[in-house]
This record gives structure tokens, sequence and C-alpha cells, in this order.
């Protein structure tokens, strides 16, 4: 018994121990690269990731100098802390009247993943009478989201320390016009998949600190993104926009910092690959 009054002080170290080490930063190399063209011409595309279990030490003198030379800063989203702007542009696309039940919307062998996707999000069928499928899906795939906490991503940390000029590249109610614009067939294989668990998946963001791009590349070929309508929507078709207005930024004699999902600088459709294709001079610089 001698001993026991030091035990509080033995636990209160533990944990100050624990809370240190899970408070410290997780160190993070993402992938960084500098496109140069005719004239000066000069941009750089930064594979962000939009939330983390744990904050990143992603900052390093290659990233910071791209930052402090960028005149700049091209987001898909600016407006990300706006969840009621967000809230509205959701609620003035995702209602229907007369839309059929939504378990006649799912094939009967995910009506059980269905049911329990609802309980998860604590809905019920009665809930979703008049949601368009889309709105559905990405209802369910937010409950189920294990990806982190969207306040360690790293857009949100760059809009919130870049003080030179943002332009963003889609904004919340474009973004969400894609998926409403999806034909009901693309609209039932987007919840299909959600159902399926055929999500993004933890592995993202390990790749992401790793800037393993290879990774991320077959994360853009699974899931949904196999459904040949859905990569062209929310894929393929959003890069080129994209690669065109940073082209049109670096041809107007800007330098942007062009900092989107790293899924979106994967492969042959990738905005690396992409603004290559078009001439420009594209070389991964981290």
């Amino acid at each position: 018994m001698r001993h026991a009054k030091w035990l509080p002080l033995a636990a209160a170290l533990a944990m100050l121990a624990t809370w240190f080490v899970q408070s410290r930063p997780d160190p993070a190399r993402p992938a960084l690269w500098q496109v140069d063209g005719p004239h000066g011409a000069r941009g750089w595309l930064f594979g962000t990731i939009h939330a983390l279990p744990h904050r990143a030490a992603w900052h390093d003198g290659t990233v910071d100098a791209a930052l402090a030379a960028s005149d700049h800063l091209v987001v898909e989203v600016a407006a990300l802390n706006d969840d009621a702007a967000t809230a509205r542009s959701f609620a003035a696309l995702a209602h229907t009247p007369g839309l059929p039940p939504l378990d006649a919307r799912v094939p009967p062998a995910l009506r059980p993943a269905l049911a329990k996707a609802m309980a998860k999000a604590g809905r019920g069928p009665q809930d979703f009478t008049d949601t368009e499928t889309w709105a559905v899906a990405l209802i369910l795939a937010q409950a189920d989201d294990t990806s982190g906490d969207t306040g360690n991503g790293i857009d949100r940390a760059l809009l919130h320390a870049y003080t030179k000029p943002v332009v963003e590249l889609e904004g919340a109610s474009t973004q969400l016009s894609v998926f409403d614009r999806l034909p009901e067939p693309a609209q039932r294989d987007l919840l299909n998949a959600v159902l399926a668990g055929s999500h993004e998946d933890g592995d993202m963001a390990e790749a992401w600190r790793r800037g393993d791009m290879a990774t991320i590349a077959n994360q853009t070929r699974r899931g949904m993104l196999a459904v040949p309508s859905l990569r062209m929507a929310l894929y393929t078709a959003r890069n080129q926009r994209w690669a065109a207005m940073i082209e049109a930024m670096m041809r107007q004699g800007q330098h942007p910092f062009v900092a989107v999902g790293a899924a979106h600088m994967a492969g042959d459709s990738g905005l690396p690959a992409l603004l290559a294709a078009h001439g420009w001079r594209v070389r991964r610089v981290q």
C-alpha cells in the first residue's frame, strides 16, 4: 500500500503520454507537381485529401516554396465551412415528388444492405419518399464514412492559411449538380456501389501521406468509378473541365497552386497527364 498514492500520478502521466502521441501530426509527403509553359507560365498541382483521422504534417520546404511563389489558390469548393449554404443547395436539388419507393430502386439482393445503411443513418424509408436516388446515396455514404475528420482535411487547412486570392473550380452547388444530372440508371448504380461497400476505403489516407499515386490510381478504378457512366461524369469529364480552366489561368499569366483531391491527379485521366498531353511540361517535385 506504500506506493498507492503514486498510482493517480502514474495514470495521469500515462494519459498525458497517450494524448501527446495522438496529438502529434502524422508525417506526410503528398504528391506535388510543377507545371511550366511558354513565356514563364508556371503552376503547381497538389493532391489533397478531404478528411483524415489525425492531423498531418504536410508542410515542408517544397510545398511552402510553391505556395509562396503562387498567386492564386485553386480549389474544388472555396466555401467549405459554409455548411448552411451547402445544405440549401442540396435541398434545392435533392427532392422530386412521385418517386418510386426506395426499396424498389435497388436490386432485391441489396435490400438488406439498404435497411442496414438506413438504420446506421438513423433514417427510414419514409424519410426518402421524395429524395432522388443520388441524394440517398450521398446521405447513406456520409453516415458510413470512416475516412476521418473533415477538420483535418488539407483543403480546409490551405483555405485557412492562404492569404492570396482563392478561385474555385466548381463550388458546392455545381458539384452537387453533377450528381443531380446523372440519369436514373446511373444514380442507381451509385446507390448500389454505396450499399455494396465499394466506396473509398481507409487505404486512401495512407497512400496520400506517402504520395503513393499508384495506389490512389487503383482506387479510381474501383467501386462506383468502375461504372463507365459514373467514371465519365464524376471523374473524367470533371478533370477535363478543370484542366481547361487551369490552362486558361496560366495562359493569362497567373501562377496557380491547384489543390484538389489526390484522386484527380491519378492515372491517364488525372490533371498532370491531361496537362502534359496538351503540351505543358509537368514534373513531379514531391
